[in-house]
């Protein structure tokens, strides 16, 4: 059933920064792994979440937020890796593929 003429937004987007071509607003099923600190934030060590292929790591970071809000705590202390590699949260632009893993490294204290 359509509303009036309103449509409908399907995952997240900032105006102009995602691409507006076919392919990178089509969403992927991507693995997030939640590793000490994060894994208690998010009361879970892995999930599977449904973002755009094309996405900023900011934008993917918001989104894992959106999913588990208490996880805005350790923002600024988080390691984020992507693929197994370490990405800096900004306006990078990341293409995911399915599959893909996206781990979320809080700080390890130690001595």
């Amino acid at each position: 059933r359509r509303s009036s003429g309103r449509r409908r937004r399907r995952g997240p987007a900032v105006e102009g920064s995602l691409p507006r071509d076919g392919g990178s607003m089509r969403c992927q099923q991507v693995s997030v792994l939640y590793f000490a600190r994060s894994a208690e934030l998010a009361g879970l060590r892995c999930e599977t979440l449904s973002v755009p292929r094309e996405i900023t790591s900011l934008q993917l970071w918001e989104e894992i937020v959106k999913a588990h809000p208490r996880l805005a705590v350790i923002r600024d202390q988080v390691v984020f890796a992507v693929r197994q590699e370490y990405v800096l949260l900004g306006d990078q632009l990341l293409v995911l593929q399915p599959g893909d893993e996206v781990a979320i490294i809080p700080p390890i204290s130690g001595g």
